[in-house]
């Protein structure tokens, strides 16, 4: 591991794809903290990260950057503004098939702007939820002050990480630009 002038911390509810996102896109194996899941309420899912996962990017312009990613469980909140310290910004990832989505955005969003007004909302699993409009997203992002970037992605494939890598790399330049 190197240590980072440039740092993203991947965000958002349990089983919403932070581990994925990161595995996908990673150029060197991932340092990950998993453990069996004891919150099946929760989610389904078999195992879940308690710690960070770790990983690095990096872009066509040598541009370095380490990729954190948080646990899902509010339980693990404690280490959220470690991890969010010195981050360029916030991919917050939401499970779109969860019975409560709209208010899990709403949590992760509540939490991670205390860190940093750098967010990219990207909203997983919609192929496992057809029978609810995606379109509540784009609602509650229009009732923030704030403009977010907002993707539907599925979180195993690259390209689609990378793009929200780049949003956020771009919302930086914006701000830059017009200072």
């Amino acid at each position: 591991m190197i240590l980072h002038q440039y740092k993203i911390v991947f965000g958002g509810s349990m089983g919403a794809g932070k581990s994925s996102a990161i595995q996908a896109l990673s150029d060197i194996p991932v340092l990950t903290t998993e453990a069996l899941n004891t919150d099946t309420a929760a989610h389904q899912k078999m195992q879940t990260t308690v710690g960070i996962d770790y990983g690095e990017i990096t872009l066509e312009d040598g541009l370095q950057i380490g990729l954190y990613g948080t646990p899902g469980q509010d339980r693990f909140d404690f280490m959220w503004s470690v991890i969010c310290k010195g981050a360029i910004g916030t991919i917050v990832l939401i499970d779109h098939s969860g019975p409560n989505s709209l208010k899990e955005l709403d949590f992760y969003h509540q939490a991670f702007k205390e860190y940093t007004d750098n967010i990219v909302i990207a909203v997983t699993h919609i192929d496992a939820q057809t029978d609810r409009e995606t379109t509540i997203y784009r609602d509650w992002i229009a009732k923030q002050d704030k403009a977010y970037p907002l993707y539907y992605i599925d979180a195993r494939e690259k390209k689609d990480v990378l793009l929200l890598v780049e949003s956020l790399i771009s919302s930086i330049e914006v701000k830059l630009a017009k200072s």
